[in-house]
């Protein structure tokens, strides 16, 4: 009997210790139309900007809101995009996106992405985030 209780206690601070996956709604705000596919990836920092970043989520512009499933534990940056014509791509007029990109922390773009730290947040479980989208057209 002794033997079993060391061993439910045990188990009980193992489970307790194990990182949980959660699901992170993400709501977008400043969007110009709600035109199109709203695509948002939450990134480790090994794949951020990266298309090989593994949580990602997408819903219809006008939904102003995506979630994202199964999120473990951790530090992330989030990013986020307009895809206003719904072909997959951030559509770019010379150097500069021509539909609306948006990172957390609204950490900003100033000659290319902002770096991970600009953009990281802890994401615990279930959670809700707020990205403002920018245009830079």
């Amino acid at each position: 009997m002794v033997l079993n209780r060391c061993f439910f206690a045990v188990s009980i601070g193992l489970w307790a210790s194990v990182s949980h996956a959660g699901d992170v709604i993400v709501e977008v705000r400043n969007l110009r139309s709600d035109v199109g596919v709203l695509r948002v990836a939450i990134c480790p920092e090994t794949s951020f900007t990266d298309p090989s970043c593994p949580w990602v989520g997408s819903a219809p512009a006008s939904e102003n809101m995506v979630t994202v499933r199964g999120v473990p534990d951790g530090i992330y940056a989030v990013q986020a995009f307009h895809d206003e014509d719904g072909d997959g791509d951030l559509d770019r007029r010379g150097f500069r996106p021509s539909e609306g990109l948006g990172f957390s922390n609204d950490a900003r773009i100033r000659f290319g992405p902002p770096k991970f730290e600009e953009a990281a947040i802890r994401i615990q479980g279930d959670g809700r985030l707020t990205i403002n989208m920018r245009y830079f057209q």
